[in-house]
């Protein structure tokens, strides 16, 4: 199917599709979805849904509904493969969704999924709030088509508190290549000592008019136990309104913690 329309969705993505990011643990976005629905605390003042309006206000394709209705786009599905091959990018996938939100459908899975595993020459980072249906959708289509997940998607879970931890134990049921947390906005301390498995581990405090406080020592928690269980620990910012302290300012104890997996 994705074959039989190259062409035409290719004049659409170049020159007027900009998915380059300041997320500092990814280079590129993609978003073959947008909108959401809040799960949980974490949600409460997430960036979608204030970005939603400015987006829809210009005019920006993708972004005409309410924030809370789940668009599929399939006219951006192509635009990986227009990305320059000599270079290799971790792409957020859905930084303004959730690709394992129960309003997308498998068929259209089918087809992300066709095009990341087409895209070898770059890892693809899917992070969801959702892991039960990523491990349904594992064991429904993946071993089917391909035998094992794919080596260049890496799966994570977003958790704010202990509360919602079971959220690893799902994601470590899964045979993703690489298994990482985002622990974004942390807001509480979370134990990951149940959690061996886990590759990577990404922390942060909120940021933005209405932040949450993020205490240091959940950090330094986060941190210690990264190492206990052999994650790599990327700090992603600290937090706070109007600075959120990220990049060179996201010092814990002094020193920068911007650690990647091996993959």
């Amino acid at each position: 199917m994705l074959e039989r329309h190259r062409g035409f969705l290719g004049a659409i993505y170049q020159g007027n599709q900009v998915s380059m990011t300041k997320i500092e643990w990814a280079n590129k976005t993609w978003n073959p979805t947008t909108g959401c629905t809040r799960v949980s605390p974490g949600c409460k003042n997430c960036y979608m849904f204030s970005l939603y309006p400015r987006l829809r206000a210009m005019g920006t394709k993708g972004y005409e509904r309410a924030p809370d209705v789940v668009t599929m786009l399939p006219e951006r599905l192509d635009q990986p493969y227009f990305w320059s091959p000599k270079k290799r990018y971790r792409v957020f996938v859905n930084s303004m969704s959730d690709l394992f939100h129960r309003d997308i459908t498998e068929e259209y899975l089918d087809e992300v999924f066709g095009v990341m595993t087409a895209n070898k020459q770059h890892d693809f980072l899917v992070l969801t709030k959702r892991p039960h249906r990523a491990r349904a959708y594992e064991e429904s289509f993946l071993w089917n088509r391909y035998g094992t997940w794919p080596p260049n998607v890496w799966l994570g879970v977003s958790v704010e508190t202990q509360q919602y931890a079971w959220r690893i134990e799902e994601l470590l049921k899964t045979s993703a290549a690489v298994r990482f947390l985002s622990a974004e906005p942390l807001l509480g301390f979370i134990d990951l000592y149940p959690y061996e498995g886990l590759d990577w581990v990404i922390a942060g405090g909120e940021s933005g008019p209405r932040a949450r406080p993020c205490e240091t020592g959940w950090l330094r928690s986060l941190r210690k136990q990264s190492i206990a269980i052999g994650a790599a620990f990327f700090l992603k910012q600290l937090g706070g309104f109007p600075d959120k302290r990220g990049g060179e300012k996201a010092l814990l104890d002094g020193e920068l913690y911007q650690e990647f997996p091996n993959a």
